[in-house]
């Protein structure tokens, strides 16, 4: 018989109601059995079967909960997991995993004390585009990478007044955002860099905090450009990438979050299947012949992501996504406004 992992919710804004919610939901391994909403029910209106509870502690103190999602504004990250952890919790925690990275750091320490599980929730690395990214490297398609490129780029030219993302907090602004996903996965495919230098700033008049950045992070033989604004009204190239045998060029965005959006659960088989039109452009030079043609895009998965935590907690596998290197993302981040803040390359 299945060992079920009962769970509970933090917070039902976007990343509650978008981002976890529909995969606890939908993965026959959990029961979502509760979810924190301070004033409204409306996780009720899509789970009926959920009990709504105004005080997170109410997860803490149910000894039937196993695993608690922290789906709440990053400075309550790292209060939220701690006390999780002491109250004998596994921990999901929305990216950015903590404000600072050693806060990360007394987390991961008090997780090996406690020995219950951190999950950061890097789920872009189950994008549809950065999977076929990774096989393309992989395979050599492009040989040695010189250059690589990403962006996050949107177009949202009003604040949006009383939002706790465009509050001057710890944890805000799109670099600690948006920049999290990049970062991540360019330390997943090239790992950590030997300098970086950024360019971090507001845009939108009256910004409190940075909606755009620009950062290279640099590799012996390789150079990464990460970048992302609110004030992009048409975007270009998601991914560019130039190896000694070509090139790779992407537009558009996993599909997967506007299905969410939209009310999809993760489920049949189209799930995270991306439309022809968006496929990668793959250009490459071998024995002297010139090759062009699209690149099917792999099918994304977010629930990977929720496969893995069940396998650990339940069967002790090993984490995707390792705290650790969730808090390496903190210190590139930190590295980077401490570049924008002198003007000059920091070493890593």
């Amino acid at each position: 018989m299945r060992q079920i992992i009962n769970t509970g919710i933090i917070g039902f804004g976007l990343s509650g109601r978008v981002f976890h919610a529909p995969f606890i939901h939908t993965h026959q391994g959990f029961n979502l059995i509760k979810v924190v909403e301070r004033h409204k029910e409306d996780s009720k209106k899509v789970y009926p079967y959920v009990e709504v509870v105004r005080n997170y502690k109410d997860l803490l103190t149910d000894k039937d909960i196993d695993l608690v999602v922290v789906a709440t504004e990053n400075t309550l990250h790292f209060p939220m997991v701690r006390e999780s952890l002491l109250a004998g919790k596994n921990v999901v925690v929305e990216k950015p995993f903590t404000p600072v990275s050693s806060e990360a750091d007394e987390l991961i320490e008090l997780s090996e004390q406690t020995g219950k599980k951190i999950f950061v929730y890097q789920n872009r690395r189950w994008d549809g585009d950065f999977l076929t990214i990774k096989r393309v490297i992989k395979e050599g398609l492009l040989g040695e990478v010189q250059e690589y490129e990403a962006h996050f780029d949107r177009y949202k030219p009003q604040l949006m007044p009383g939002k706790w993302r465009d509050e001057k907090k710890p944890g805000g602004g799109i670099l600690y955002d948006l920049g999290s996903h990049l970062i991540d996965q360019a330390l997943q495919l090239f790992g950590k860099p030997e300098s970086l230098i950024a360019d971090i700033y507001a845009q939108r008049p009256g910004s409190k905090v940075d909606d755009y950045f620009r950062m290279e992070l640099f590799y012996p033989s390789t150079k990464v450009i990460l970048t992302a604004g609110m004030m992009v009204k048409e975007p270009g190239p998601r991914f560019i990438i130039h190896g000694t045998n070509g090139s790779f060029i992407k537009y558009g965005i996993d599909p997967q979050e506007e299905a969410l959006t939209n009310g999809r659960m993760p489920e049949g088989e189209k799930w995270g299947v991306e439309v022809e039109k968006n496929w990668g452009f793959l250009t490459t030079e071998s024995d002297d012949e010139q090759v062009d043609g699209r690149i099917v895009t792999e099918p994304g998965n977010y629930m990977k992501f929720y496969d893995n935590v069940y396998d650990v907690i339940v069967n002790n596998a090993e984490q995707a996504v390792k705290p650790g290197e969730a808090r390496d993302v903190i210190r590139i981040i930190e590295t980077a406004f401490e570049s924008n803040k002198y003007g000059k390359t920091v070493y890593y």
